[in-house]
């Protein structure tokens, strides 16, 4: 990675940083224009339509091994409810953290400039994705599925010690993902309606969240001291080991009749559940690569992850 500091510009291997606050100012517009409320946008009331799927089945974790082979069609679709709430409940939690992070990184911020009412913004629509996902899980009738005691607490600690570049570099993992596979599913005409307009509401939104996050980062692993870009680089990894276990939760098996420790081997040793993945991070792994993130020990991590081939 070449960069370049001085007091005009900033550069990275991606080319000149632009202006945070005209940044900020881009999204401020965008969000006034392109914000929604889910209560008034989507149908709740609405009764689920019968043979519709609540997850694409190509997305499920299970998809094309041989234990989805003997399952019947509708224990196939009781398992896509019951990952899309586990999912939804996943997304809470993420979002719970990345709020706390976002105030944290304005804590010291010029409180009247774009790039905090911007952050501001962001954080309003995150309020509103988690009480959008938690009423989706409730109109589904599945269950809630929390993160795992170990995973909840590692959680507690990412968002009291984490530094800027790692807080923004943890962002990106978790928003990435899941929005490549939320663009696949809102347009997909075998979904539920309803999981499409919640689907659709987060990925309209969750743009203007990855360009201030993808802005964000590339300007702190520029200007951040060489220890912190180090520890960015470690603890972006472990995220990535942490996020790929918590991806799918195990329970779900139990819930819907399976074996868990057969699903979870199957689910393992899944190449089309592999290339689900690593496709799915690839536009991140490819931005966090050219930007000096995927380097030495963090590279590792993130290949023992199995999101990095």
């Amino acid at each position: 990675m070449t960069t370049t500091t001085d007091r005009a510009f900033l550069v990275d291997a991606l080319g000149p940083l632009k202006d945070r606050e005209q940044i900020a100012a881009r999204l401020l517009e965008s969000s006034a224009k392109h914000s929604f409320d889910p209560d008034r946008e989507l149908d709740w009331d609405a009764p689920p339509v019968e043979g519709k799927w609540y997850w694409p089945p190509e997305l499920v974790s299970l998809y094309d091994t041989p234990l989805w082979k003997r399952m019947p069609e509708e224990q196939r679709m009781d398992l896509a409810r019951h990952e899309a709430a586990a999912l939804a409940s996943l997304g809470i939690w993420f979002e719970i953290i990345l709020m706390q992070l976002m105030v944290r990184h304005i804590y010291d911020k010029a409180l009247t400039s774009n790039h905090v009412r911007y952050a501001l913004t962001e954080i309003a629509d995150e309020c509103r994705h988690s009480m959008m996902f938690a009423k989706m899980i409730r109109t589904g009738g599945a269950p809630a599925y929390p993160v795992s005691r170990l995973n909840h607490n590692l959680g507690r600690i990412l968002k009291t010690i984490s530094t800027t570049p790692g807080s923004f570099a943890c962002t990106l993992l978790g928003e990435e993902i899941l929005d490549w596979m939320q663009r696949l599913t809102f347009p997909d005409e075998r979904v539920q309606p309803l999981v499409r307009g919640v689907t659709r509401i987060h990925v309209i939104e969750e743009a203007r969240h990855v360009r201030y996050a993808r802005e964000e980062l590339r300007r702190q692993m520029v200007t951040a001291p060489r220890w912190e870009r180090e520890l960015t680089r470690i603890s972006c990894g472990e995220a990535a080991r942490v996020f790929s276990l918590a991806f799918v939760n195990p329970a779900v098996y139990d819930n819907v009749g399976l074996d868990r420790r057969e699903a979870v081997a199957q689910v393992r040793a899944s190449g089309h559940r592999r290339e689900v993945m690593q496709t799915g991070a690839k536009r991140l792994t490819d931005f966090l690569d050219e930007i000096g993130v995927l380097r030495g020990v963090g590279r590792k991590l993130w290949q023992s992850s199995g999101l990095l081939a």
